[in-house]
């Protein structure tokens, strides 16, 4: 009795959605710890595309996987295995764009059409229906409001020079709050895209695209400027320069966005 209770209890561990969610990010994360590499003392990462391509079937494989949960497993989930879900596959969809011209390809844009953009094209296989990355981004990510989560515009990453880094390891839910803080962090830290000169602040221009997410009350930030504020220590700002974005005093401009692809050269 006391064996058959045990066997019970382990194979509901293994089959439960926890378990389920986290070992199906494994062939994500060997691709990533083997293909992409910090850069500008660990600010970015550029990513050897020519080595995913080498591995493309094992990157097909896992978005096939990914494309096996159904939206009721997936409604079962807590919200911070949700959402790594929904960051791994927009990522790895990412990837797999890039794959399907690279290495005829010097910027993500090139993969759009005169009337649409790449990231309408619908060719997502995830949670029943054929999505585009917009759609991951904005309707399952955003515009659900379940997830309320600003930092995830420096988790998801668009494969380009002027995005944030692209994760060396597959977001999961134990660690998402750390990974998360930890990219947040990496990114503001980056002074090619987000700097202080006198009395102006240069920002990367994902603060003004969405400008509104930083307004919604992340630990307490009402605005983009307390938003700012909550990471001081990543811009390196010093009280008076704190005291002045809070007040409004200093001026913000935000910087031109480079959508060179993020290639290892």
């Amino acid at each position: 009795m006391k064996f058959s209770a045990i066997f019970i209890t382990l194979v509901g561990f293994f089959l439960s959605p926890t378990s389920h969610a986290e070992s199906l990010h494994s062939p994500w994360q060997q691709l990533l710890s083997k293909h992409v590499y910090p850069i500008n003392q660990g600010s970015g990462t550029e990513v050897d595309y020519q080595a995913f391509k080498a591995q493309r079937n094992t990157l097909k494989n896992y978005l096939e996987a990914l494309s096996t949960v159904s939206q009721t497993e997936f409604d079962a989930w807590p919200k911070h295995k949700q959402l790594a879900f929904l960051i791994n596959a927009y990522n790895a969809w990412t990837v797999e764009l890039i794959l399907t011209q690279y290495p005829n390809i010097d910027s993500i844009k090139e993969l759009g059409r005169f009337f649409s953009s790449p990231w309408s094209k619908k060719f997502v296989s995830l949670l029943g229906e054929t999505r585009s990355l917009d759609n991951i981004e904005h309707t399952l990510i955003r515009g659900t409001g379940r997830y309320n989560d600003p930092r995830i515009h420096f988790a998801v990453n668009c494969a380009s020079i002027g995005c944030p880094a692209l994760l060396e390891e597959a977001y999961t839910a134990d660690k998402l709050e750390q990974q998360l803080t930890a990219q947040t962090k990496r990114f503001l830290t980056d002074t090619s895209r987000n700097y202080i000169t006198d009395d102006t602040l240069y920002l990367s221009s994902i603060f003004k695209w969405y400008k509104s997410d930083f307004e919604q009350g992340f630990k307490g930030a009402n605005s983009l400027n307390e938003f700012i504020v909550i990471y001081a220590d990543a811009l390196n700002l010093n009280q008076n320069q704190q005291q002045a974005i809070k007040n409004n005093d200093m001026d913000i401009e935000f910087l031109d966005y480079n959508w060179a692809l993020n290639a290892k050269n």
